[in-house]
C-alpha cells in the first residue's frame, strides 16, 4: 500500500524520537532546522494562506516544545514561546488586525505596571530577566497570538491539518518516553508524579502536551471519513500516547484532555446530521473499549499504583488529606499577598522570593490566577477578566468554531494546574478566536458556471 504524506510524517517523527534518544545533540540541530524551515514557509507563502501557515508553524512549535526541553534542544528555556511570538509577528506583516483583537492590547498593557514594581523593589537588571524572559513570556505570547487570531478565518480542513501539526512531534515524544523507560514496573514505586516515566522531565508538562495529543487523535478519529486502516493506525497512536500520559502520574493533563474530548463530542454531535450521529455513536463505543483497555494496561504496568493515584491515595492505600498535593497552601499564600498588596501587587516574579523569605520554602503553585493576583494586583484581576470573558462574548457572535469549548477549557484548566510554563495554553487560547469556514473551496470554473446561471436567470 502506498504511504500517504500523513503516514510518511508519522514514520519520520518515529525516527526523530529514536535519533534524538540515541544522539541527544541532534535536538538542538533539529530546533535550528525547524526554526529556519517554518520561518521560510511563513515569509514565502501567499497572503491568502499566510494565516494557515502561521497557525501550523505555531502548532508544531507547541507540540515539540517539551520534547526539545527534555533534551536541551533550545538555546534558552523559553525559546519556544518567543518563537511563537516571532512567527505571529511575521504573520502580521501586511495583514490587517481585527478590531476584536484590540482588547488584548489592553490585556498586555495591564501586565506592565508590575514590572516597575518588581524593578523598584529588587534592582533593574535582575528583574528584567525574570519578569520578561520567564514570568511574562507566556502571558505576552497569549496576548500577541490572540490579537492575531481574532477575526481570522480558516477552512475546516486547515484546522484539522493544524491539529496534525500539533500531534506529529508528540509522536516523537512518545517514542522517546518508551525508549527512556522501557521497564515501567522498575521505575514506579509510589503514587507521586514520576520523572522517570516522563523522560526525566517535569511530569506535569509532559502530561499536558500528551493530553493535547490525545485530543488531536480523538477528534480526528471521530471526524475522519478515512478507510479502516488509517483509523486503526490513529487508534493505536491514541492508545500509546494515552498510556504514556497516564503513567506520568500527573493527573492534570489527562483529566483536561478528557474534558476537551467530552465537550468536542457534545458540540460535534449537535452539529452533524442524523446519519452521522449513528456513526458517531458506533465510533464512541470503539473509543470506550480502547479507553478501558488502555486503563487496564496502565494499571497492570504500574502494579495498581495508578488506580490509587486517581483515587487520591498514597502507596499504602490511605486517602490523602489534600487532593491538590500541597498546592492549596501555596495558593492561599498568594491570595494573602494580594490582600496585602491589592492595587499593584508585589511585582512580577516576586512571589517565589517572598514565599522563600517568609516560609523558607522555594515552591510555585503553578496556578496562574492566584499568581496574577499576587504579582499584578487589581491590574491582574482586570487582565484575567479580559481573558475569561472576551472569548465568551466573541462566541455569542460567531458559533462556527466547533473546537471552541475544548480549546477554551484547555486554557482555563491548564493554567490552574500548570500555569503558563509552556506555550500550549497561550496558543490554544488564541485558537478559540478563529472562525471556521465549513464551505468547500470552489474552483474558478464552478464559480464561473454559477455566475453564468445567475446571469441567465436574471436575463
Amino acid at each position: 500500500m502506498k504511504l500517504s504524506i500523513y503516514h510518511k510524517l508519522i514514520v519520520f517523527h518515529v525516527f526523530l524520537g529514536l535519533s534524538i534518544f540515541l544522539v541527544k545533540p541532534l535536538a538542538l540541530v533539529y530546533f535550528i532546522c525547524m526554526t529556519i524551515f517554518w520561518g521560510y514557509k511563513i515569509l514565502n507563502v501567499s497572503q491568502e494562506n499566510k494565516v494557515f501557515y502561521v497557525m501550523l508553524a505555531c502548532a508544531y512549535i507547541v507540540g515539540v516544545e517539551v520534547f526539545l526541553r527534555m533534551n536541551n534542544g533550545t538555546f534558552f528555556y523559553e525559546a519556544s514561546k518567543y518563537l511563537v511570538i516571532i512567527y505571529v509577528l511575521m504573520g502580521m506583516l501586511g495583514t490587517s488586525i481585527s478590531s476584536r483583537g484590540l482588547i488584548y492590547f489592553t490585556y498586555i498593557l495591564l501586565l506592565i505596571p508590575s514590572i516597575f514594581v518588581a524593578v523598584s523593589a529588587m534592582g533593574f537588571e535582575t528583574n528584567i530577566k525574570k519578569a520578561i524572559a520567564f514570568n511574562l513570556s507566556g502571558p505576552v505570547c497569549l496576548g500577541i497570538a490572540a490579537i492575531y487570531c481574532s477575526g481570522k478565518v480558516l477552512k475546516f480542513d486547515q484546522v484539522k491539518i493544524i491539529l496534525i501539526g500539533l500531534l506529529l512531534p508528540l509522536i516523537s515524544t512518545t517514542v522517546y518516553l518508551f525508549l527512556y523507560t522501557p521497564n515501567l514496573q522498575a521505575a514506579i514505586t509510589g503514587t507521586a508524579s514520576n520523572f522517570a516515566t516522563s523522560g526525566g522531565f517535569g511530569p506535569n508538562q509532559v502530561a499536558t502536551v500528551l493530553g493535547l495529543g490525545m485530543f488531536a487523535l480523538a477528534s480526528r478519529f471521530f471526524m475522519s471519513k478515512a478507510n479502516i486502516v488509517i483509523k486503526v493506525i490513529d487508534l493505536c497512536l491514541l492508545g500509546l500516547i494515552s498510556f504514556r500520559a497516564i503513567v506520568t502520574f500527573s493527573r492534570g493533563g489527562v483529566i483536561t484532555s478528557i474534558v476537551m474530548i467530552m465537550f468536542f463530542l457534545l458540540v460535534y454531535y449537535i452539529k452533524v446530521n442524523y446519519t452521522y450521529k449513528r456513526k458517531l455513536l458506533f465510533s464512541l463505543s470503539i473509543f470506550f473499549v480502547l479507553a478501558f483497555f488502555t486503563w487496564v494496561l496502565s494499571s497492570i504496568q504500574t502494579s495498581g499504583f495508578i488506580d490509587k493515584r486517581y483515587a487520591n491515595q498514597d502507596a499504602t492505600g490511605r486517602e490523602k488529606e489534600d487532593i491538590s498535593t500541597g498546592r492549596t497552601d501555596l495558593i492561599a499564600f498568594e491570595i494573602k499577598e494580594f490582600i496585602e498588596n491589592p492595587v499593584l501587587g508585589i511585582g512580577v516574579g516576586k512571589i517565589k522570593e517572598r514565599r522563600l523569605a517568609e516560609t523558607g520554602m522555594l515552591a510555585a503553585s503553578h496556578n496562574e490566577l492566584s499568581r496574577i493576583l499576587a504579582e499584578h494586583g487589581l491590574f491582574g484581576i482586570l487582565a484575567f477578566l479580559i481573558l475569561l470573558i472576551a472569548p465568551l462574548i466573541y462566541r455569542l457572535r460567531d458559533r462556527s468554531n466547533i473546537f471552541f469549548y475544548s480549546f477554551y477549557l484547555f486554557w482555563l484548566l491548564t493554567i490552574n494546574h500548570s500555569a503558563m510554563r509552556i506555550a500550549a495554553p497561550a496558543f490554544i487560547y488564541a485558537l478559540c478566536l478563529i472562525r471556521i469556514d465549513f464551505k468547500p473551496k470552489q474552483s474558478i470554473n464552478k464559480k464561473l458556471i454559477q455566475n453564468n446561471k445567475l446571469l441567465l436567470k436574471q436575463a
